[in-house]
C-alpha cells in the first residue's frame, strides 16, 4: 500500500499531525515568572498536544585576564545550564508525559531568541510571562513587542506573571 502524502491526508490526520508537531519555548531565565511561563506551556502541550522546548542563554563573562580562567568559567555556567534544565526537564515530563526539547546557547538573551526562532522551524509558539508586580512587562517583552517585534515569526503568547495554578488550568 503506498504511503499517504501530507497533501492527500485527511484534515483529521492532517490537524493531528499539527498538534503533534506544535512546540512551545519557554525562555528559561532567573525571573519569578519564568515557573509561570513554564506551567502554562507545560499545561497547553498537554491538553492540545504538542511538546515543550526550554531555551536557556548562558551570557558571556566581562574580560577575563588569564583564558583558562575564562574557559574554566564558561565551563561551570554550561554545567549550571545543564542541571537547571534537566531539573525543569522532570517537571515537564511530570505535567505532558513527554521530553522537552533542552537548548543551551551563549551570548545576549534577546538576540539569541531571535536567532533561535530564525534558525529552528519546530518553534510554534513563544510563551513568556510578564512581571506580576507593576513595574512593567520585563526586558525581553518589551524588546519583542517594540523594537523587534517584526523579527518574531511565531504568535507570542504573554501569560500574566500573577496567575495561580487553578486559573492556568482555566486559561490552557
Amino acid at each position: 500500500m503506498p504511503e499517504t502524502t501530507p497533501e492527500e491526508a485527511t484534515p483529521e490526520a492532517r490537524a493531528a499531525a499539527t498538534k503533534r508537531d506544535r512546540v512551545f519555548l519557554v525562555v528559561v531565565d532567573d525571573s519569578p515568572e519564568r515557573a509561570i511561563a513554564l506551567r502554562y506551556a507545560c499545561l497547553r502541550a498537554r491538553n492540545g498536544g504538542g511538546r515543550v522546548a526550554l531555551l536557556r542563554v548562558i551570557e558571556p563573562e566581562g574580560l577575563v585576564e588569564w583564558a583558562g580562567v575564562g574557559a574554566m568559567m564558561a565551563e561551570e555556567r554550561r554545567e549550571e545550564a545543564e542541571k537547571l534544565l534537566s531539573a525543569l526537564a522532570a517537571q515537564v515530563n511530570e505535567i505532558t508525559g513527554g521530553l522537552p526539547i533542552l537548548l543551551i546557547r551563549e551570548g545576549n538573551p534577546r538576540d539569541e531568541l531571535l536567532a533561535l526562532l530564525e534558525e529552528d522551524p519546530r518553534i510554534s509558539i513563544l510563551v513568556l510571562a510578564s512581571a506580576a508586580e507593576s513595574g512593567g512587562p520585563g526586558p525581553l517583552i518589551s524588546a519583542l513587542t517594540g523594537r523587534y517585534a517584526s523579527r518574531v515569526r511565531v504568535p507570542m503568547t504573554i501569560v500574566p506573571g500573577g496567575l495561580d495554578d487553578k486559573e492556568l488550568e482555566r486559561v490552557t
